[in-house]
């Protein structure tokens, strides 16, 4: 075997964790034209005759396909954002604000959904880093309750973002709504995000804090990051790959979102999850699998601890295995139970089914805004 060879061979799993890395500091980057696999109308359609629905962190991943379903659905959307020029990828018509001073007190608002927040794994936690992620958490929802409290008329429900860093590192035990926390850095900023939020309920607003997994879909987040290495024969577990992963589809968490607002019944902690978690190694063989590629390079959690710290511990090398316990007795049905299902749909929609790296190339590269 050739000293090149063999070099490759040993770069490999570094190589794809420049790739996943690098595209993880973009994600929730904005894509116009991404292909989607549901009418987006479709998935907002469990709210009422038209709702006006406040958006904050309308342009990242989650947000954009939110606005686009609330908009085409004939919603009312009003728009938060630090960066106007990032509206212009948003579906529109909607009401675009800078800033929630700018919105009167006799403003009418149905539903305000709630993501705004500093990136949490565009890259190491320093002290710095540390700061923004909370502070931004903080200072936003606490604009949202104040908003709330000056409104002549109070929207019904505030769905606050949360993400299950909340349960902290866990094992294998299955973690419904009702489970506690274990004290790490994740689980901290929930838990003030999610005491900051609550503080609406004082004004008789409905308060569901969605306690959001990895979220999958082609136009951002980890999926996206990974699909370049994959195709190129280069994915494989994070680690020992027995962590658990909750994941959800994207759709279905903007299909949770709706449904959230129109289910009056559904307040507190809600876990949006998809009902089967799956550890990390399987996760991997399921995406090798759907992209007919090997998925055994196992990125060594040294890698991921020297380039990440603590977020490598906590986010990728860590995991909980979270159960949506409310959506469920909620009657809310998952289209994607199921990773499987989820990739099929996901990849099927971005054109990833079967041909050659060379050919998908261009495809990959185009989630990851540069």
């Amino acid at each position: 075997m050739s000293a090149l060879l063999w070099i490759l061979l040993a770069l490999a799993p570094f190589v794809a964790a420049g790739a996943a890395i690098f595209a993880l500091r973009h994600r929730g980057a904005a894509h116009p034209g991404d292909p989607i696999a549901n009418p987006p109308e479709d998935l907002v359609s469990a709210l009422p005759a038209r709702q006006t629905v406040l958006v904050t962190g309308a342009t990242g991943f989650i947000g954009r396909r939110l606005v686009e379903a609330l908009t085409i659905a004939g919603h009312d959307v009003i728009v938060l954002t630090r960066d106007p020029a990032k509206a212009a990828l948003l579906n529109p018509p909607f009401r675009l604000i800078t800033g929630l001073s700018q919105l009167s007190d006799d403003t009418v608002i149905d539903a305000i959904v709630n993501l705004a927040g500093e990136p949490a794994a565009n890259g190491p936690w320093t002290v710095a880093k540390r700061h923004a992620i909370l502070a931004s958490r903080l200072r936003m929802t606490g604009n949202v309750v104040r908003l709330i409290r000056r409104l002549a008329r109070k929207p019904a429900v505030l769905i606050n973002a949360s993400a299950i860093g909340w349960y902290g590192l866990r094992d294998d035990e299955a973690l419904t709504e009702s489970a506690d926390g274990r004290p790490c850095f994740t689980r901290s900023v929930c838990a003030d995000w999610e005491r900051a939020a609550v503080q609406a309920e004082r004004f008789g607003v409905r308060v569901v804090r969605l306690r959001i997994g990895t979220v999958l879909g082609n136009a951002g987040g980890l999926l996206a990051a990974l699909l370049l290495p994959y195709r190129f024969g280069l994915g494989g577990p994070f680690g020992s790959g027995t962590q658990w992963m909750s994941w959800i589809e994207r759709d279905d968490l903007v299909r949770l979102i709706a449904h959230a607002i129109a289910t009056p019944s559904l307040a507190g902690p809600v876990n949006a999850t998809a009902p089967e978690p799956v550890r990390n190694v399987d996760f991997a063989h399921a995406l090798g699998s759907a992209l007919h590629r090997p998925a055994g390079l196992r990125l060594p959690a040294a890698a991921l601890r020297y380039a990440l710290g603590d977020l490598a511990d906590e986010v990728f090398l860590g995991g909980q295995r979270v159960v949506p316990a409310k959506a469920l007795k909620s009657d809310f049905v998952f289209r994607c139970p199921d990773l499987r299902t989820a990739l099929a749909m996901i990849l099927r929609a971005a054109g990833h089914d079967s041909a050659s790296p060379a050919s998908h190339g261009h495809s990959a590269l185009r989630h990851v805004e540069m």
